[in-house]
């Protein structure tokens, strides 16, 4: 039997301005609290570099937006900042990392909506290793299989109680997800409507790149560099690395486009990766066993993107 992940567990508390540390292998949650027994809560995971967090506006921004979706009221930005803080540096002193280079903390923040009748929400944050794994997928790229998700790109719009663009506790979904495409020796999945649009991974969202050669006119010839994304209308999760990397793209001169993407986009793309906040940007070798684009093409424009997206905070 494998011995739990070391974690350090900071309570959101009136009573504590930095937030509360918890005993992790202690019991912390009733066995009744809704976010256990409904999954009826939201969370976002963000990665820690060096002790440094990674794009925490744009995470507690869509927390608070994925709260609101669910009628769940949070406490200010500002607590949830003192309780990073107070997460990483426990978890770093705690748990110090071998070398630099493996000094990443997956910080989690977690929202119940607590027991039945409760006052108020149940906020905590979470601070624990980053996986092996996902420092070695960002390194050698992933395979991946397309999933049928079970629903049109309207649905989100017409029916706004399915929750599509929250992040949401109710992950079993995109779990089940990710072990069927390990069953089909895949690494990951990506999911499609039933009207044949490309959405997202169950973790992560989908990017997809062009090369195009362009003849100026005057002698000249020039490669664009296109980075595209799927419609952020299609009941999709908005991407925080995505938005950041798509900001740092553009002003290095590359252009940007939203859909609608089909499947055969992907096949047709020079490059296609998985980007979220704790893998970051994993090259799609593989496609339902179809080669995507060349090993050089995709190492090139990795290292590319892996460069932009380094300097964003």
């Amino acid at each position: 039997m494998t011995s739990p992940a070391p974690t350090v567990l900071v309570f959101l508390d009136p009573a504590f301005e930095n937030g509360r540390i918890a005993d992790s292998s202690q019991p912390q949650l009733m066995a009744t609290d809704l976010g256990a027994t409904r999954g009826d809560g939201v969370f976002e995971s963000l990665l820690a570099v060096q002790g440094r967090p990674r794009k925490v506006q744009a995470h507690l921004n869509r927390l608070g937006s994925s709260a609101a979706a669910l009628d769940l009221a949070l406490p200010g930005q500002d607590v949830w900042r003192r309780a990073i803080e107070t997460a990483i540096n426990e978890f770093r002193e705690v748990h110090p990392a071998p070398t630099p280079e493996e000094d990443e903390v997956v910080v989690k923040l977690i929202v119940t909506r607590g027991v039945e009748g409760a006052a108020s929400p149940t906020c905590w944050v979470q601070a624990s290793p980053s996986p092996a794994g996902s420092r070695r997928q960002r390194q050698t790229g992933i395979d991946v299989v397309l999933l049928d998700r079970g629903f049109d790109t309207e649905a989100g719009e017409r029916a706004p109680w399915l929750l599509l663009g929250a992040k949401t506790l109710s992950y079993a979904v995109n779990m089940a997800a990710l072990r069927y495409a390990h069953k089909q020796g895949a690494d990951d999945a990506i999911f499609t409507s039933t009207d044949g649009r490309v959405l997202e991974g169950p973790t992560s969202t989908v990017l997809l790149a062009h090369l195009e050669t362009v003849d100026d006119g005057d002698g000249s010839v020039r490669t664009v560099r296109r980075l595209i994304t799927p419609q952020l209308d299609s009941g999709i999760l908005p991407g925080t690395s995505q938005g950041a990397l798509f900001a740092a793209a553009k002003a290095a001169g590359w252009e940007l486009g939203y859909g609608p993407l089909e499947p055969q986009d992907l096949f047709d793309a020079d490059a296609v990766w998985l980007i979220s906040s704790i893998r970051l940007i994993a090259p799609v070798n593989h496609i339902n066993g179809k080669e995507i684009g060349t090993p050089e093409v995709r190492k090139q424009l990795t290292a590319e993107l892996n460069h932009l997206f380094a300097g964003i905070e």
